[in-house]
């Protein structure tokens, strides 16, 4: 802050939460409130059944769309839906804004898309965050300001962790998906998101930022995450520089009629 300036001045600039929303869903769809037909993240791990219901819809399109809906595909495909919510969120703040909200469970909520059923927008509840030094919003009570960036990516790392550990609880128990699958996908989920955040800068520049905060938080394994991030440099087809990353979970895409695995994944990506 400048020193200059009154605590007036400073609380007057030294805004909330609710404006880092503001500022980041005009591009991204971020929103307060919970609409009709969303989810509460913690209704889904306090009611499991609800994951079911998820996994009839998404059996439905999957049915329509590919004429079969193999039970390991849609129970994948949902835990990477559900754990890319808390991910993204995380990683959208760190980039955009350099906080980093509270990703319990009650605090995030999700609508799913009227065909597709994926989360297509994504509600934050509460007014909590973490920050740095030099961000005007640590006077307001509801910021906890924290020593550098390497100190909020330990939080961000912790906040997603604590969240996908009671997914991995609740939803253990109703797939064949493994705990290790699980915790996979968690990693995935948290490696892809600050990547994507950066990717959707339209820009090398913007991309790399993006590549950067992944290994500033994931700069190693951190169990029960499974590896560090994965993304590395590599050269495409056409002879050009392109970042990519090592896939630690599958989809199960393949079992879909006429699929073959991803580029990325583990059953055939070299580690």
């Amino acid at each position: 802050m400048n020193p200059q300036r009154s605590r007036d001045d400073t609380c007057e600039i030294g805004d909330g939460l609710e404006s880092s929303l503001l500022r980041t869903s005009a591009r991204y769809e971020l929103r307060r409130d919970v609409p009709e037909g969303w989810f509460r993240c913690a209704d889904l791990l306090e009611q499991p059944e609800l994951f079911v219901e998820w996994r009839s819809r998404l059996t439905d399109w999957l049915l329509d769309q590919h004429g079969a809906a193999p039970a390991r595909t849609a129970a994948s495909y949902v835990m990477s839906w559900y754990l890319y919510v808390p991910a993204y969120v995380g990683a959208l703040l760190l980039h955009h804004e350099r906080r980093v909200p509270s990703l319990k469970p009650e605090q995030l909520a999700f609508g799913l898309g009227p065909d597709r059923p994926h989360p297509e927008g994504m509600a934050v509840l509460g007014d909590a965050f973490y920050c740095l030094p030099t961000d005007p919003g640590g006077v307001r009570p509801e910021a906890t300001v924290v020593r550098d960036e390497r100190a909020l990516a330990a939080v961000l790392r912790a906040q997603f962790v604590g969240h996908a550990a009671r997914f991995v609880r609740a939803y253990a128990p109703g797939t064949r998906l493994g705990r290790r699958m699980l915790w996979a996908a968690a990693t995935d989920a948290l490696d892809g998101a600050l990547w994507r955040v950066g990717r959707q800068g339209g820009t090398a520049e913007a991309e790399g930022a993006g590549v950067a905060d992944a290994a500033l938080v994931l700069d190693a394994q951190y169990r029960p995450l499974t590896s560090a991030s994965t993304l590395r440099m590599a050269v495409n087809d056409d002879g050009h520089r392109v970042w990519e990353r090592r896939r630690e979970s599958c989809c199960f895409s393949y079992l879909l009629p006429g699929e073959a695995e991803c580029e990325s994944c583990p059953r055939i990506c070299p580690r």
